[in-house]
């Protein structure tokens, strides 16, 4: 049974992908601390944010809406992972399990949305 938003596997895949984000944004050069680091954090903690708010709000249409903008912004960390291996900032290798992770949560937050619908 699900009683709090913790309960949620797609919001503990979200903070397990927020975890390994942060480790891998370290090592971006320093002249992108304000500029993709920061972007990408963003972005990465926006996901599991939004789910723990949507479901806060109970209300199934505001619910919905929450795990759109948290999809919005795991499709957005995905572009600016792909622009940090594009730019050769990350070894596409390194970020394998990520993009898996990133898949996964994709087709959950999916499916989630549509069960709302």
């Amino acid at each position: 049974m699900i009683e709090s938003y913790k309960d949620l596997i797609v919001w503990q895949k979200s903070m397990d992908l927020a975890e390994a984000i942060y480790h891998v944004t370290e090592f971006l050069p320093s002249s992108e601390n304000y500029g993709l680091r920061t972007q990408i954090r963003r972005a990465v903690v926006s996901v599991p944010s939004n789910i723990a708010e949507g479901y806060g709000r109970q209300s199934t249409g505001s619910y919905k809406q929450f795990l759109m903008i948290a999809r919005g912004s795991l499709l957005e960390l995905e572009t600016q992972i792909q622009l940090c291996v594009r730019l050769k900032y990350i070894e596409s290798d390194k970020i394998i399990s990520i993009e898996t992770l990133i898949t996964e949560i994709s087709k959950m937050l999916t499916s989630l949305i549509s069960k709302l619908t």
